[in-house]
């Protein structure tokens, strides 16, 4: 009901200007290559984006629809559905809408407003990733430097994985039955669980710079823990756990610059995150579940030679007030590294992107070949290839994949 009602509005608002029209067709084919080889993903997408602007507002929609194997049903995701209201000091924003904040690549430090999407773990394009949210945004303008404010009523949670999808996180938990209760995470419409974001950015000569705060809900859910005892009533002895996922407030607070010193691009981000929850093996814990806080920043480096494009970034994840209970190690080191390189007069693209786990020795590099065959018409064949036994890319290393994908933009 509530998107009705705005597509009305933008109708009723802006029913006079010319409607602008693009979109994407696009056919993805993954073959799983260790253990038995099958087809990890089978899916055409379709977006349609209906868009217009002038000196007094504007309006945007953005909608994909995924169509998977032999699945008949597409699947229908409505992006953005959004307002904009122009005014000389300062611009509105209502509705659906996809918030990108930070300057790292590949990893989400402060770019907390827009929920992600990890039923493909980190394998889709990041704007599709990233959700859009109900929000309302206001941007105000002085000289340089812009002050947003976004108040989100409708909580959105990261779209986990399915249950026997090949990208569900490993569980740790003992070999006992595991029963979840999914009805713990429902976040009820209400003033106490809406969410607030506030950005100050500038681009001044020397530096762009940006810095934010949030009061949110966490939209990973924290994994409380009923232990029940055997039958027997040994204390010993478990006999089966009940999971309940809960969505917790947390407040966070950080900035992000880039800037350029004789063809080197430098760039830094922090995020600084407050009452965040830790699971714990404190026996003295009843749920398993403590809070703390945690610093998350990254530092990189971007340069071009000889016509090759070079980017590093460097990120660490410190639990600051850790424990030997904490189930996650207090330092968490990661490396990213991007190399691209054009030829053939701009056709031919070779992209290198790959995520590098210092503590836990694992990877995911993801090499990638792409052709301009025409005008939007575009050929990709690549793989994905995880390293390591454990970790965040390491439990995943039975899913190596070459893939191919042809797409057409209109």
């Amino acid at each position: 009901m509530r998107r009705i009602l705005l597509l009305t509005l933008v109708l009723s608002t802006l029913a006079a200007a010319a409607l602008e029209m693009n979109g994407m067709a696009r056919h993805y084919t993954a073959l799983r290559l260790k253990e038995d080889p099958d087809f990890a993903i089978l899916q055409n997408t379709f977006k349609l984006s209906f868009h217009n602007k002038n000196d007094k507002g504007g309006f945007n929609v953005d909608l994909y629809a995924y169509q998977y194997g032999k699945d008949l049903s597409p699947e229908l995701n409505l992006q953005q559905l959004y307002v904009d209201l122009y005014f000389s000091k300062f611009d509105l924003r209502l509705g659906r809408q996809q918030i990108i904040w930070g300057k790292a690549d590949g990893v989400f430090i402060t770019d907390v407003v827009s929920p992600k999407d990890l039923r493909e773990f980190l394998l889709p394009d990041f704007a599709e990733i990233r959700q859009g949210i109900d929000a309302f945004t206001g941007t105000f303008y002085a000289g340089n430097h812009l002050f947003s404010l976004v108040l989100s009523p409708a909580f959105r949670p990261t779209i986990q994985p399915q249950k026997g999808s090949i990208w569900q996180p490993a569980m740790d938990f003992p070999p006992v039955k595991i029963k979840i209760d999914s009805a713990s995470a429902e976040v009820p419409l209400t003033l106490q669980n809406s969410e607030a974001f506030f950005r100050w950015s500038a681009m001044l000569s020397a530096v762009d710079f940006e810095l934010v705060g949030a009061t949110m809900l966490d939209d990973d859910p924290a994994l409380h823990l009923t232990k029940y005892a055997h039958p027997e009533g040994s204390s010993m002895m478990i006999d089966s756990i009940l999971v309940s996922p809960r969505h917790h407030r947390i407040g966070m607070g950080g900035g992000s610059f880039s800037t350029t010193i004789k063809g080197i691009v430098a760039k830094g981000e922090a995020g600084y995150y407050t009452q965040k929850k830790f699971r714990s093996s404190n026996p003295q814990i009843r749920d398993g579940i403590t809070k703390g806080d945690y610093l998350h920043y990254m530092a990189g480096l971007s340069y071009t030679l000889a016509g090759v494009d070079f980017q590093g970034q460097f990120i660490q994840k410190v639990l600051l007030d850790h424990d030997h209970f904490y189930l996650e190690k207090q330092f968490q080191n990661m490396m990213t590294v991007i190399v691209h390189k054009s030829l053939l007069r701009e056709t031919l693209h070779l992209d290198l992107l790959s995520y590098i786990g210092l503590t836990n020795k694992d990877a995911l590099i993801r090499p990638s070949v792409a052709y301009d065959i025409a005008d939007g018409l575009k050929a990709t064949v690549g793989a994905n290839v995880f390293i390591g036994d454990s970790g965040y890319f390491g439990q995943f290393n039975a899913n190596d994949m070459a893939y191919f994908k042809l797409s057409y933009s209109f």
